[in-house]
């Protein structure tokens, strides 16, 4: 994208400011890698064989992929990127990596890395929200019975009670120092009871404060109308409906499935048709943001440069208070630094967390990169010209 009235984001001076010539250059190796799938797919298979042979290779991970994509393992090890990208006026979405836990004993470990996570907040200025994904402190099989509409059992209820329990209490503290939780979206087939969990706590806690910030993945048909039906909800129930826009990242996994089991993709057809419902999403939301509060969670230039737009067409501010942009650590800098530069509000989501536990994220992004066209080859660009411009000092 060029140089437009809102921002330059090939102002590689400005994206990669906070990043050292080392970093830079592991920046380079890591999306040139990336920038192969079939590298990415027999490289996330063997990293995976790796560790459960337990073989040798945490300390290759932490120097190379996880310290670009991660903030570190545990929370003073994050401390230092935390306080580094505050010098630019970005402040930090903090997220205890780890996903998609299976028995009583890991759930509670994760509730207590999440509390931890939310005190750190609490006493930082520059962390103004946390995340979390429900599944790791809620059975995945009964986020998906419940969804589907079944029934559960009573054991399977009491034991749905106690994750409900332990994301409610979450909840509530974050809504009691006042910081904002991200509930991360999740696959289709979990996502409705997770939906169920965000209104019902929404209208709990977000009376005066946005405390639950739903993640809406927009690559999927029908959430528009899950925008407006959030909006209706709200209103009937005398709360803030917070949001957090983003196109989807379980694409390659939802589309497998449906051909699996014979039903129709619940996913767009086509990426544009993906952006248009973005877009749609983010022009609905600033059209209301008197009653919403949006997070608009991307890496796609044209994204952010129409929302700059949308806001200067209904007289906003760029640093309205209920408006916010993010990106993931270690990617789309040339966004968050530009943006935080033009005085409109950005943040980094930072995972961190053990590398083993980490490591779905992780390969995670590495699909994702793959995946969404273009998005490995722009920020290999950016790195190059970047890289150029350092040796012609």
């Amino acid at each position: 994208m060029k140089a437009t009235k809102y921002f330059n984001f090939n102002n590689t001076e400005v994206a990669f400011s906070y990043l050292s010539d080392k970093e830079l250059q592991n920046a380079y190796q890591i999306f040139k890698g990336m920038s192969y799938a079939s590298l990415v797919s027999i490289g996330s298979k063997a990293t995976l064989l790796a560790l459960k042979l337990h073989l040798p290779i945490k300390s290759i991970l932490k120097n190379t992929v996880y310290k670009h994509f991660c903030g570190g393992e545990t929370i003073p090890e994050v401390k230092s990127v935390v306080e580094k990208l505050s010098t630019y006026g970005i402040n930090v979405i903090l997220n205890y990596g780890v996903e998609g836990k299976h028995t009583e004993e890991e759930f509670e470990k994760t509730a207590k890395s999440l509390h931890k996570t939310l005190e750190y907040a609490v006493h930082n200025e520059n962390i103004n929200t946390i995340s979390c994904k429900p599944s790791g402190l809620i059975e995945h099989d009964l986020l998906q019975k419940l969804t589907s509409g079944e029934e559960l059992n009573e054991a399977e209820k009491i034991r749905f009670e106690k994750g409900k329990t332990r994301l409610r209490n979450l909840v509530k503290a974050a809504s009691e120092k006042k910081i904002n939780l991200h509930l991360d979206a999740e696959e289709t087939w979990i996502q409705g009871a997770i939906d169920d969990l965000a209104f019902e706590l929404s209208a709990e806690f977000n009376k005066e404060f946005p405390t639950v910030i739903n993640g809406v993945q927009l690559y999927i048909k029908d959430k528009l109308d899950f925008l407006k039906t959030s909006l209706e909800h709200a209103k009937k129930h005398n709360y803030i409906p917070a949001v957090k826009l983003v196109r989807g990242a379980y694409l390659e996994k939802e589309r497998a499935r449906a051909l699996e089991m014979g039903y129709p993709s619940p996913i767009c057809e086509t990426l544009e048709e993906t952006h248009n419902n973005y877009n749609a999403g983010l022009k609905y939301c600033v059209e209301n943001i008197d009653t919403f509060h949006l997070s608009n969670a991307t890496h796609n230039e044209y994204s952010c440069e129409y929302l700059a737009q949308l806001m200067e067409e209904n007289n906003l501010p760029a640093n309205h208070p209920r408006i916010v942009s993010s990106q993931l650590k270690g990617m789309s800098d040339n966004i968050t630094f530009s943006m935080a530069k033009a005085g409109y509000n950005v943040q980094k989501y930072i995972p961190y967390g053990p590398v083993k536990q980490v490591i779905p994220y992780l390969i995670r992004r590495a699909q994702e990169n793959t995946s969404v066209e273009g998005q490995t080859t722009r920020e290999l660009e950016l790195i190059k010209k970047e890289i150029k411009r350092r040796k012609n000092l």
